[in-house]
């Protein structure tokens, strides 16, 4: 996982030691955060970094070591959900202050906008200024949840790989941040950040509420499942208790 301000990437065992994999590259000036990561078959880790000039998408090596920068994006103002198409050799990005989601080749090590329009960008009503923020890819399309509307997007990926029309899957996810999608057909789990819960979307995007703050979790930014087992990160960014790593099972 990330540690968004520490700037560091980091292996948290299921007992709860936590390992220190790698720390990114300060920033020329001000602030910077670690946000999206994903991982390859062989260990390899590839993460998000929003540092101004030094903004882009850095390589970890399996087992942790000195980032690599894989591809420069210094214009995109905020980095924020990736995912991996690895058969496509091919990496997409959010920038959630845009509500636009990149492209990046991995054989060529360039990022080019893949999609954007009125359903990634925050409504005027909104009340969070971000707009695109997870993304995952899932049978033949990439998906993207939108923190702003409270919604989730699909969108097909074409033979030559350009973006298709994007559909709305599912509305009624406040402060939805990242999330993941069960082995159940297109069955998700949201991590609603927004609203302290994490939500269970239905093939026919049908919400129910699964997980809340009576379970532990604290404005929680992301979920992943193995098996029958689901993660649940918080950052409790809201709340500033207890950031933390939940385990529930997925019955």
């Amino acid at each position: 996982m990330t540690f968004q301000k520490s700037r560091q990437v980091a292996r948290v065992t299921t007992s709860g030691t936590v390992t220190v994999l790698a720390t990114l590259p300060p920033p020329a000036t001000g602030s910077a955060t670690a946000s999206g990561i994903v991982r390859t078959a062989d260990g390899t880790l590839y993460v998000n970094y929003n540092a101004g000039t030094h903004s882009g998408i850095y390589r970890i090596p399996a087992g942790g070591g000195t980032p690599v920068l894989v591809v420069a994006m210094p214009d995109v103002k905020v980095l924020n959900g990736l995912a991996i198409d690895a058969s496509r050799d091919t990496l997409y990005a959010t920038d959630s202050s845009s509500g636009t989601v990149w492209r990046v080749s991995l054989r060529t090590r360039t990022a080019s906008l893949w999609t954007q329009g009125a359903d990634f960008q925050p409504g005027s009503t909104s009340t969070s200024s971000l707009g695109a923020n997870g993304v995952k890819v899932h049978d033949g399309a990439v998906w993207v949840s939108n923190t702003g509307n409270g919604t989730l997007l699909r969108v097909p990926v074409d033979k030559d790989g350009t973006a298709g029309t994007d559909t709305v899957k599912a509305t009624g996810l406040s402060g939805i941040d990242d999330f993941t999608f069960t082995g159940r057909g297109d069955q998700v789990l949201a991590a609603q950040n927004g609203t302290n819960q994490v939500g269970i979307v239905g093939s026919d995007g049908m919400v129910q509420t699964v997980l809340t703050a009576a379970d532990g979790i604290e404005n929680p930014t992301s979920v992943a499942v193995r098996g029958s087992t689901v993660y649940v990160a918080s950052g409790a960014y809201l709340t500033r208790t207890d950031p933390n790593l939940l385990l529930a099972r997925l019955r």
